[in-house]
C-alpha cells in the first residue's frame, strides 16, 4: 500500500468531539463550521463510514461519555467500531470503553491533542477563576465540570479509575507548535503550559497528549490537529492540510489488522 493511499476499515470510525462538544455549527442552513474539516470527507471517499459525535459542551467526562453512547447506539445499533477523539474527546473515548459497557464493541481508541495527564492550563484557570465563576454558572444552570476534569489533579484521579481494557488498541497523536506558529489566542496557554510541561500544541503537552502503544507528535497548535487552518502558517505559505494525516491513523488500523 502506497503511503499516501487510505483503506478501507471493516468497521466503522467514531469521531468524538472536544470540549464544546460540537459536529458542525449551522446558520440558515449553511454549515459555518466542521468540528473536523474535511476529515469525514477524506475517509468516506474511499468507503469508510464515519460518523461525528455530538456531546455535551462542558459536562464532566462522565457525562460527555454516556451522551457518546447514546449517539452510537442511536447510530449504530450493533457491531464493532473504532473511536477517534480529540482533546476532551480522547477521554470521553476511553471513560466510554472502560466503564459504560461497550468494550466489546470498541476496536481501538486514537487520541488527538488529549490531556491524558490534564493541562497546566486548566490548573492555573481553575485555580484563579472557580470561586468566581462558578456561583455564576450555578446561577445560570451552566455546566462547568469539564474544567475540573481537565485539571492535573481531575486526569490523575480519572487514569487511577479508568483503566485501558484488555483487548482495545490505544494510539496517540500529540501536537507541538513553535510561537511563529501561534496567533494571540494561544500566548497565554502556551506559555502556561510550555513553563509546567514543555512542548505543547498551545494548551495540551506533548507528554500528556502520549498515551497507548504507539503515539506520533504533529506540527501544528490544537485546533490544527483536527485540521482548522493556522493563519499566521497560511499566511507565511507553511499550511499543510492535515485531513491526508487521518489517512496515517487510518493506514495503522488497517496495518493491525482491523
Amino acid at each position: 500500500m502506497l503511503e499516501t493511499e487510505i483503506p478501507k476499515l471493516n468497521a466503522p470510525i467514531v469521531l468524538a468531539p472536544g470540549l464544546w462538544g460540537f459536529d458542525r455549527i449551522s446558520a440558515f442552513g449553511h454549515t459555518l463550521q466542521d468540528y473536523f474539516p474535511g476529515i469525514c470527507e477524506r475517509l468516506e471517499a474511499v468507503g469508510n463510514r464515519v460518523l461525528v459525535a455530538r456531546v455535551s459542551p462542558t459536562e464532566g467526562v462522565a457525562r460527555r461519555a454516556t451522551d457518546l453512547k447514546r449517539f452510537i447506539e442511536s447510530e449504530l445499533a450493533s457491531g464493532p467500531f473504532h473511536l477517534i477523539g480529540h482533546s476532551m474527546g480522547g477521554l470521553d473515548a476511553r471513560y466510554l470503553t472502560a466503564k459504560l459497557g461497550m468494550e466489546s464493541r470498541v476496536l481501538s481508541v486514537t487520541s488527538v491533542g488529549t490531556p491524558h495527564r490534564g493541562t497546566s492550563f486548566a490548573d492555573w484557570g481553575v485555580s484563579r477563576f472557580s470561586r468566581l465563576l462558578g456561583p455564576f454558572l450555578r446561577l445560570f444552570g451552566i455546566p462547568h465540570q469539564a474544567f475540573f476534569d481537565l485539571t492535573t489533579e481531575g486526569c490523575q484521579r480519572f487514569n487511577e479509575e479508568v483503566r485501558d481494557v484488555p483487548g482495545v488498541r490505544y494510539y496517540s497523536i500529540a501536537g507541538q507548535c513553535d510561537q511563529a506558529w501561534l496567533g494571540a489566542e494561544w500566548l497565554l496557554p502556551y506559555s502556561v503550559v510550555a513553563k509546567a510541561e514543555g512542548a505543547n500544541d498551545g494548551v495540551v503537552s506533548v507528554a500528556s497528549a502520549t498515551w497507548g502503544e504507539h503515539s506520533e507528535v504533529w506540527a501544528g497548535d490544537h485546533l490544527n490537529l483536527v485540521n482548522w487552518p493556522n493563519r499566521h502558517a497560511i499566511r507565511r505559505g507553511e499550511w499543510p492540510n492535515l485531513a491526508p494525516d487521518y489517512g496515517r491513523i487510518v493506514r495503522r488500523l488497517s496495518q493491525a489488522g482491523f
